[in-house]
């Protein structure tokens, strides 16, 4: 059974090569966010087993919103895929309880690593 992904990423192109390195793997993307406030409303709707998320979008930015959303749902699996790969912007991502951080731009294999982990 493929497990479910909310990519949340206000760059098509990103969303794009997502898609294109899940290809083939037991990874479905079941719905694409363009900010913070849509991946919030929609959760509940999608109930995915992993999220992708950016940090920084317009509004609300994907560190608030992963925060919130586990607030609601302490199960969730976030995984934080951005540019920001600083040790403080790790670090606060991991103190929310994201379940892990890809640099951006990423590479198929360590995305897939990073997820497997994160599912685990």
């Amino acid at each position: 059974m493929s497990k479910r992904i909310m990519v949340v990423d206000d760059s098509r192109l990103v969303r794009v090569q997502l898609g294109d390195v899940l290809e083939g793997t037991d990874y479905e993307i079941v719905a694409y966010c363009r900010s913070g406030e849509d991946a919030i409303a929609q959760y509940n709707e999608v109930k995915p087993d992993l999220i992708t998320m950016d940090i920084i979008m317009q509004g609300m930015d994907g560190l608030d919103a992963s925060k919130l959303i586990l607030k609601e749902h302490p199960e969730a699996r976030i995984v934080i895929v951005s540019s920001l790969a600083y040790e403080d912007t790790i670090k606060k991502a991991e103190t929310i309880g994201t379940k892990g951080f890809v640099d951006k731009p990423f590479h198929r294999e360590q995305l897939l690593r990073v997820f497997e982990q994160a599912l685990s």
